[in-house]
């Protein structure tokens, strides 16, 4: 089987505390696929959520790529895989700290991200960049793009983000600080796929793990103009459920 291309930051941190273990920015595996991709149209990149090690990282963006090559969608896509399998992520009794652990790792992973997107647009600066991401993953999205608007040069540097139960706070799009980063760092579109059946999502919001969830009941207050919502009733939380009930791309 070909390997599936990927960034990674595994074993930058550490899955107990969250503390950074390596200061370098990312790897590529394998190296020789992304040369490929230089010049290409447009690049998908799928970024997944908490309790994920490398096999699922690499299984998520299989997901992705197979429902949108249904849908019709041809370009390339490649996964971000990080680490979110924090310690006694899986144990009822640890959920809370995994948690905050998970939540901590993909914040710091925005620059991680962000130093791969500057550079494969400076090799390729025509490629329109998508990013889709899956629960934790919105998180490292929106650290992303925090970091990437810390730069005039990176204005609608991302073509459009894609979430799928998102694990961020419901008030992001309409906030000050988010609502204007999305706006300006975002070229096209923010298209968040909530769902109010969400068991996961509704946990989290029960424990007050998250307080109101993106991804659960949508957006509060007055989003941004480049955010849209969709209401999709996927089986669960896991990935394969919301990629089932995906119905269009890009």
């Amino acid at each position: 089987m070909t390997p599936i291309p990927r960034i990674s930051t595994r074993g930058y941190y550490d899955l107990s505390n969250g503390k950074t273990l390596k200061t370098n920015p990312y790897y590529l595996y394998p190296k020789k696929d992304f040369k490929k991709l230089t010049n290409s149209k447009e690049l998908t990149i799928m970024i997944h959520g908490l309790r994920n090690d490398r096999a699922g990282a690499v299984a998520k963006v299989l997901l992705a790529k197979n429902r949108l090559r249904k849908l019709g969608y041809s370009h390339p896509v490649v996964g971000f895989s990080y680490d979110s399998n924090t310690t006694g992520a899986h144990l009822v009794k640890h959920a809370k700290h995994a948690l905050a652990v998970g939540q901590s790792i993909a914040k710091k992973n925005g620059r991680n991200l962000g130093l791969f997107i500057e550079d494969f647009k400076s090799s390729s600066p025509d490629t329109r960049i998508r990013l889709m991401g899956h629960s934790l993953g919105s998180q490292v999205i929106l650290s992303t793009l925090e970091y990437l608007s810390k730069k005039k040069q990176n204005i609608g540097i991302i073509e459009a983000v894609y979430f799928f139960g998102a694990s961020i706070t419901e008030d992001i799009p309409s906030s000050k600080k988010f609502g204007k980063i999305l706006q300006s760092i975002v070229n096209k579109k923010i298209i968040n796929h909530f769902a109010p059946s969400d068991e996961v999502l509704i946990w989290a919001d029960n424990e007050k793990y998250v307080k109101g969830c993106l991804g659960l009941n949508g957006a509060i207050g007055n989003p941004v103009s480049k955010y849209h919502q969709k209401l999709v009733k996927p089986k669960n939380h896991r990935f394969a459920s919301y990629a089932e009930v995906l119905k269009s791309f890009p």
